[in-house]
């Protein structure tokens, strides 16, 4: 996907500048060029020498150049691209970016750009849940900018917590899927969207619960592709530890009880995708107090959940247009898939092998797509694709709707 490709990768002063190498690297082998813009920080990390011989192309750092500025370098960078790549982002360059400011080459450049920007934050975990960050990102998120990450992890000042730069293999995926659909802009515009996403919790006693390993990441990545796309999307999302997306309207909930509620809250909706790994049990009595190691270990009780997609699928009066369930299964996956479909009465379905926990907090995944009586394998991709393929197919499915009517 990223043959041919011109990206315009801008690097900011943090310690994760020193992935940008590799990043370049990565980016040329699958048949992309780079150009770089170092901004003065970045330049303290990693030397413009060191980024232009692995680009290949001088790297920028200057707005006032003479040389380059004769021919409005600024301008020329900005055009000269079909996306421009923001890794590391600091807090100071986001803020720049919220601000429309303009005082160096990198945020001049971003001012005037006229191509998709994907934005890869990484800093300081309290810097990222700065109230002026958090304001900062929403804003950039409904201009249209996208993000990927950050992570969760140790960081480089000692702390833990979220602001790790995502991985160079997962910025990878997310400029290709930026990529992908360079003109789709707002073809969902005016629809509205709920995507379930993560685990549900199911309390035992206040420190144990019932629960299971999803992360929440394909449905993260379905609810930015949605938005993308011009959808105004509503997520909601169980207990995890992954960032959830920037500037989506987000619900956060702990049981299965509190899925259903919060789905039903949000409807009428025209699209509906229920990525969720709800868990299928809950402990029939939650004890109060912790339960103790004084004996023979407890029996725990357990009682049906309510089932969401069937819910929501077959309400009858707010029903959404489009409703897609997802199917986790260890074995004969497209028959059980379509079992499935058949009896939650969703429009379709998106089934995966989960056998060997690969999928649940990885970053790949491997579907098939069950829609009417139609079969479609495709083949092992990033979240982010599998996210960009099925909206796409959402976007066709409500531009032939449109067609028909």
């Amino acid at each position: 996907m990223l043959e041919g490709k011109r990206i315009l990768l801008i690097i900011a002063g943090g310690i994760a500048a020193y992935k940008s190498l590799d990043l370049i690297r990565r980016f040329r082998e699958r048949g992309a060029s780079v150009r770089a813009i170092l901004t003065k920080a970045g330049a303290e990390f990693v030397t413009p020498l060191a980024v232009a011989a692995l680009a290949s192309e001088k790297a920028y750092t200057e707005l006032f150049s003479l040389l380059d500025e004769s021919a409005m370098g600024h301008i020329r960078l900005s055009r000269e691209c079909d996306a421009i790549v923001v890794a590391p982002a600091t807090a100071d360059l986001l803020a720049k970016m919220a601000a429309g400011l303009a005082d160096d080459l990198a945020s001049t450049v971003l001012l005037a750009a006229n191509k998709p920007i994907l934005v890869a934050p990484g800093m300081n975990v309290e810097m990222w849940n700065n109230a002026a960050t958090r304001r900062n990102v929403e804003r950039l998120a409904a201009d249209g900018v996208r993000f990927i990450g950050p992570a969760a992890g140790d960081l480089a000042c000692g702390e833990v917590g979220i602001g790790r730069m995502a991985e160079v293999a997962a910025i990878i995926d997310a400029a290709q899927t930026l990529l992908a659909t360079p003109t789709a802009g707002a073809s969902l515009k005016g629809r509205t969207a709920l995507v379930t996403a993560g685990p549900t919790r199911e309390p035992i006693d206040p420190v144990r619960y019932v629960s299971n390993y999803s992360s929440g990441k394909q449905g993260f990545a379905i609810a930015v592709a949605l938005a993308a796309r011009g959808a105004e999307t509503t997520l909601i999302v169980g207990p995890t530890d992954v960032a959830p997306p920037a500037g989506i309207r987000r619900v956060e909930v702990e049981t299965a009880a509190d899925m259903l509620a919060a789905c039903q809250a949000a409807l009428p909706v025209d699209i509906a995708v229920f990525s969720a790994a709800v868990a299928d049990w809950r402990v029939a009595r939650r004890n109060e107090l912790k339960l103790k190691k004084d004996g023979d270990a407890p029996t725990l009780a357990l009682i049906e959940n309510p089932d969401i997609l069937a819910t929501i699928a077959k309400h009858p009066q707010t029903r959404p247009t489009l409703v897609v369930g997802f199917a986790a299964e260890t074995g004969h996956v497209v028959a059980r898939a379509r079992d499935k479909l058949t009896r939650k009465g969703c429009d379709w379905i998106v089934a995966n092998d989960v056998t060997g926990g690969a999928v649940f907090g990885g970053d790949r995944n491997r579907v098939h797509l069950l829609a009417g009586e139609t079969t479609e394998a495709w083949p092992e991709l990033s979240k982010d694709e599998v996210a960009a393929r099925l909206v796409e197919r959402i976007a066709s499915h409500f531009a032939g709707r449109l067609a028909a009517e």
